[in-house]
């Protein structure tokens, strides 16, 4: 790994040359001294470009020089959090319930943002709730859905203030017992830091197999609400007289991978859900080429979604991150990675949603004119459902709203500093950065895409879009009542 140096304009770096990572982490590097993203850099070694994927061709010695062309872009501020002394700030944070905070123990962010996370998703917090417990438990899935009940009794005790955080002993130790991974400690006896991400999957996966388990006495399995599934279809590329195999797999999150093309979350969602394989292929007796296609088939009431921002990177032995700039919606949209026969249910809510847009365009015209309260001028609206009446538990309309986002900030996944921004009303969120918890709006959490050393979005957890029906406005009653009755006189003559 020898040791360059880069000349950018008038400036001068020193950066160590790693060949065994591809040339997008050394460019990211230099996106970390200069400020100029990746893809408006030109970087020039001996007369030859940089890619972002590959080496070859490319040759330097120690203390070589490298060119780099490109103008860096303002770095965006991070957000900050409500000053205390105004006075209007102020008023607004007492009217916002805000959660109580946890206390950090020792890096247990991780921990703590997942629980704050979690807990914005109101069929696992009513199924906890009702959960009961009789005698010694011996489950281990059970064991961890009641330490997590314990946890959001404590935060919801209505003596507890929000300037008041809990203290989560007895959750950390539920979760070195039954998780003993998460339980490491360095070689000064301190706890290490853990991947957020590991955490919020082991202990999803055992509240919803303790809340499913309970089915019968809650009235609901919990767990229909996350399982989505996969229609896959493979084809042998080197034969046709192989069979095409289809079959089904289940998913509890969906996966955006970061490549150097990838933009906007549904792209990086989107790309590894096709592609080529090499499986055996019976017709030939040998390994073939195969193309792989995937589609949802079943959508989830709620979806999480990793960003795959780490990497193993094995000089350092760590798990490096990928700092890339990829936004995220607060509405998602998966209509599209849908099979044809999903796409064709979904489209009778997907109507509704576009109705109830432009019932809320009516209702602010109609506001406008008379000087009526904005708010009570969409607030009529009866909320539908949001599941297939045949399959509780779905999405019945492709659209999502965001719920809780998991950001990291650092350089590698064991290292660095988790904190969670979860939704409380229609604009307003909430930062739980361990025991500090400070109002936060919609644009400030739509700023978390990466692209620098902030707090960058890990994992997104959405929840249904809820759609309204409303009722039609007296002018449009008396338009409908006109219609009706010409109607009546033309069937009449």
């Amino acid at each position: 790994m020898p040791n360059v140096n880069v000349k950018w304009g008038k400036e001068k770096y020193q950066v160590l040359l790693d060949f065994e990572e591809p040339p997008l982490v050394f460019k990211s590097q230099l996106f970390a001294l200069t400020g100029v993203p990746p893809d408006r850099q030109k970087v020039v070694i001996k007369g030859k470009t940089l890619g972002d994927e590959s080496w070859t061709g490319i040759t330097i010695a120690e203390g070589g020089m490298i060119m780099m062309m490109g103008s860096a872009d303002a770095v965006p501020e991070p957000p900050k959090p409500e000053e205390q002394k105004k006075e209007a700030a102020l008023e607004e944070e007492k009217k916002l319930k805000l959660p109580s905070g946890l206390k950090n123990l020792g890096n247990t962010c991780y921990m703590n943002s997942v629980l704050q996370s979690f807990k914005t998703i109101p069929e696992i917090k009513d199924g906890l709730q009702r959960l009961s417990v009789s005698g010694q438990e011996t489950d281990a899935n059970k064991k961890m859905a009641m330490a997590v009940k314990s946890v959001y009794e404590m935060l919801d005790n209505p003596r507890r203030t929000a300037d008041e955080p809990l203290v989560p002993f007895f959750m950390l130790q539920a979760l070195h017992s039954i998780l003993p991974q998460f339980s490491s400690r360095d070689e000064h006896g301190h706890l290490e830091q853990q991947d957020a991400n590991e955490c919020f999957s082991e202990i999803q996966r055992m509240i919803l197999s303790a809340l499913s388990a309970n089915k019968d006495m809650l009235g609901k399995d919990v767990k229909e609400y996350f399982r989505g599934r996969y229609q896959v279809t493979q084809k042998c590329l080197e034969s046709d007289e192989e069979p095409v195999q289809k079959s089904t797999e289940e998913f509890y999150q969906l996966s955006c991978f970061l490549s150097a093309e990838v933009r906007y979350i549904q792209t990086g969602i989107k790309e590894k859900l096709s592609g080529e394989i090499e499986k055996n292929s019976t017709v030939l007796g040998r390994n073939a080429k195969w193309e792989r296609n995937v589609l949802i088939d079943r959508l989830p009431a709620y979806v999480s979604v990793q960003m795959v921002r780490f990497f193993y990177k094995e000089s350092s032995q760590v798990n490096a991150k990928i700092l890339k700039d990829v936004k995220f919606p607060m509405i998602l949209d998966l209509c599209d990675i849908c099979t044809p026969a999903l796409q064709e249910r979904l489209r009778p809510a997907r109507d509704a949603v576009k109705k109830e847009e432009d019932a809320k365009i009516e209702r602010m015209r109609k506001h406008k004119i008379e000087g009526t309260d904005p708010k009570t001028a969409v607030d009529d609206g009866k909320p539908l459902p949001f599941s297939f009446p045949d399959d509780e538990g779905s999405n019945n309309s492709g659209f999502y709203e965001l719920k809780a986002v998991i950001t990291h900030k650092g350089r590698s996944s064991n290292s660095g500093h988790y904190v969670a921004w979860v939704r409380l009303d229609d604009d307003k969120f909430a930062m739980c950065d361990d025991d500090n918890v400070t109002p936060v709006t919609s644009e400030q959490v739509l700023k978390l895409s990466g692209g620098g050393d902030w707090h960058c979005a890990y994992v997104l957890i959405y929840g249904p879009r809820i759609v309204k029906e409303y009722p039609p406005l007296k002018e449009e009653k008396e338009n409908i009542g006109e219609q009706t009755k010409e109607m009546e006189s033309m069937q009449t003559n």
